[in-house]
């Protein structure tokens, strides 16, 4: 059991943030894992990073953090899942549960030559990363679960995710882009940084809806991660949006809870995406976390 006492932190934005430019991939590696092809970027030297996007998004979502810690000492590596991105997905593929994508980042962090490392994740890319620690507790030197829940899926969220499966191989990712928009980045947000919600707006459209539908019904059906959490002998940052509905303040304040010796970073006025809609203030409790590891 780690005995380190719980941080709270409540991060509160002085200055209004810049809007942030329309964010590239950058240059891309692949490599050939399992029968698909993964593309990922590995910035700068030092203490491993790994982190995990969400859904529906892709690698680049992670950008401002790959660029600002790879030079100040870090290797961030960043990947796009299967199905998601420039990542393949087998043909045959309709299904793709968490502990799929948990060993894809496994067998990556293999073949990059990574054995101890921070593995860092939002929302279903949280989850990712508790199933990692779940499979691979061996593998991580610190954790970072950003606007994530560690709950199993309820009757009612399984019917909803395989219906929004079959809806978004039906009609695409941008019907649905467009309704969450103001969920993934605040109302306000969307208003005053629309570099940051047109960057958020096409990672959705661009996502391939095979991949999509086939993590939505594999999510459908993952597990609870609390009992796990209450396990964690590494540091670990807990961090959520003030204006969070997709997993509010509570769902943080609960992995807070269960993880020994947890810190929780409230970002004080951002949604889904604090790492892009408050980056500097995301970037700041992160450095200072990475610190505490390194």
């Amino acid at each position: 059991m780690n005995s380190r006492a719980r941080t709270l932190l409540r991060v509160h934005c002085t200055v209004l943030i810049p809007a942030i430019a329309p964010i590239s991939v950058g240059l891309m590696s692949t490599a050939e894992l399992d029968g698909i092809t993964v593309a990922y970027d590995d910035l700068g030297t030092g203490l491993p990073v790994v982190l995990v996007h969400g859904h529906p998004f892709n690698r680049s979502m992670w950008r401002p953090q790959a660029e600002r810690f790879s030079r100040e000492g870090y290797r961030v590596i960043t990947a796009d899942l299967r199905g998601y991105g420039e990542t393949t997905m087998p043909p045959e593929s309709t299904k793709t549960g968490l502990d799929v994508f948990a060993k894809d980042i496994c067998r990556l962090a293999d073949r990059l030559g990574l054995g101890r490392f921070v593995l860092g994740g939002l929302s279903m890319g949280g989850q990712i990363v508790m199933e990692f620690h779940r499979t691979y507790p061996e593998r991580v030197a610190g954790l970072l679960l950003a606007d994530t829940s560690p709950q199993q899926e309820t009757e009612e969220g399984k019917r909803v995710r395989n219906e929004m499966a079959d809806r978004v191989l039906a009609e695409g990712l941008n019907p649905y882009a467009e309704e969450v928009l103001t969920k993934m980045v605040s109302p306000e947000n969307v208003r005053t940084m629309p570099d940051v919600a047109a960057h958020v707006l096409g990672m959705m459209r661009t996502t391939p809806k095979e991949g999509a539908a086939a993590a939505l019904r594999g999510r459908a059906e993952r597990p609870d991660y609390r009992e796990s959490l209450t396990r964690v002998e590494v540091p670990a940052l807990v961090v959520v949006g003030t204006e969070d509905e997709f997993t509010p303040v509570a769902d943080a304040e609960l992995m807070h809870d269960l993880i020994p010796g947890s810190t929780l970073a409230v970002i004080e006025g951002a949604a889904h995406m604090p790492n892009l809609e408050r980056e500097a203030e995301f970037n700041d409790v992160f450095a200072r976390f990475l610190k505490e590891i390194d």
